[in-house]
């Protein structure tokens, strides 16, 4: 099914939800959480599925948010909080906030716009954008409507020279980081994704190629063109730390590690001289491990000290998450569902309204901490509960 056919069955889709009306306002919108079962209403089952999904059982999943609940703020008082700075440094490159979009696959999925809308939103809000490696929009059209850099996540294929290719594109429009995903190359079992497609009655052909058995296709995504395809996995199982060397002698690009939740992995991160660290289970999409990423980020810190930036993602939510996981020392912040939810229910606009609340919850735990920039942040600002 072509493009033009496929987009047209999608608006049609969007045309029959109960969201229509709400299109043109956001009206009792307060929080990021208020999006989702907006984004829930909007987005076709199958594929909210897919972005829901934990693997197993979810349990990964709901400890990525039960993670936040062990911690408490330790608020200071009589500090001017007048002005406050909320902006950070990242190789070099000052950001408004220490806010990300995380890098999501096949958007246009959630809306037709896709990546392009979350996008012109991040670039109008000056935030930092990672594209995906399975975007539905070529990387070429991204760079040109985000006015700053854009970073680039990679999946390693195990054909060399398709990773290469990628690279390559990265390169080419300017995109001065590679983030390098490595917590999928095990296999999933992304299971609430797979209950998800039988609830969903439309024919798969409207979204997925069908073979000459029935079954669904892997439709060929834009940075997958001219692609070997021959025996290609879209992630790397043989994929060592000596890897790191191919990357090194591949490219100029600063190398960030997706997907360490460990010191023992920091630690050799550091060894092999990585660049930075995303603290991530893949917003618990990669194994059951059972554990948040805000579980994970202490140790990940102390390994690593002050050598290199460590990100983190998974479950935030509300601009206090942000603020502790800042204080535990994270560098940034990556958002995923969040600014999904808003894109399929909402376009370019919802995206930019879940930046603008992250942003302004952010300041205002910052303001009632006592913390007038990202320095003063730090680990007295937060307590643990017990038990």
């Amino acid at each position: 099914m072509n493009q033009a056919l496929f987009r047209r069955q999608f608006l049609q889709f969007l045309a029959a939800s109960p969201l229509l009306a709400q299109k043109d306002d956001m009206k009792g919108i307060f929080s990021v959480m208020d999006f989702e079962a907006r984004g829930k209403a909007a987005i076709p089952p199958a594929h909210w599925g897919y972005l829901s999904t934990g693997v197993d059982d979810d349990a990964t999943l709901r400890a990525n948010r039960a993670a936040f609940d062990k911690l408490f703020l330790r608020p200071r008082r009589m500090i001017d909080v007048t002005s406050i700075d909320t902006s950070v440094t990242l190789f070099g490159e000052k950001w408004d906030t220490p806010i990300i979009l995380a890098p999501a696959g096949s958007q246009k999925a959630y809306h037709p716009e896709g990546e392009a809308a979350s996008a012109r939103a991040a670039d109008q809000a000056g935030y930092l954008q990672i594209l995906s490696t399975v975007t539905s929009t070529p990387i070429e059209e991204i760079a040109k409507l985000h006015r700053r850099k854009i970073w680039y996540q990679l999946y390693p294929t195990n054909v060399w020279a398709n990773t290469e290719r990628m690279v390559r594109r990265a390169e080419a429009v300017g995109c001065p980081v590679l983030v390098i995903t490595v917590d999928t190359q095990g296999g999933r079992n992304t299971e609430t994704e797979s209950r998800s497609v039988a609830l969903d009655s439309r024919p798969c052909s409207a979204c997925h190629p069908v073979t000459k058995d029935g079954k669904r296709g892997r439709r060929i995504m834009p940075m997958f063109e001219g692609f070997q395809t021959e025996n290609y996995l879209i992630h790397n199982p043989a994929q060592t730390w000596e890897t790191i060397k191919r990357y090194r002698s591949l490219t100029k690009m600063k190398l960030i590690l997706k997907g360490l939740e460990t010191s023992e992995d920091a630690r050799l991160a550091v060894e092999h001289g990585v660049d930075g660290i995303v603290v991530s289970n893949h917003g618990a999409r990669a194994v059951e491990s059972g554990r948040g990423t805000l579980d994970c980020l202490p140790e990940v810190i102390d390994a690593v000290g002050k050598r290199m930036p460590v990100l983190i993602d998974g479950g935030f939510r509300r601009g206090t998450d942000i603020f502790k996981a800042m204080a535990l020392g994270a560098s940034a912040v990556l958002i995923g569902r969040p600014y999904l939810w808003a894109l399929g229910a909402y376009g370019e606009p919802g995206v930019a309204k879940v930046l603008q609340i992250l942003r302004n919850e952010f300041a205002l735990a910052m303001r009632q901490s006592g913390t007038v920039n990202i320095a003063a942040i730090n680990r007295t600002h937060i307590g643990f509960h017990k038990g």
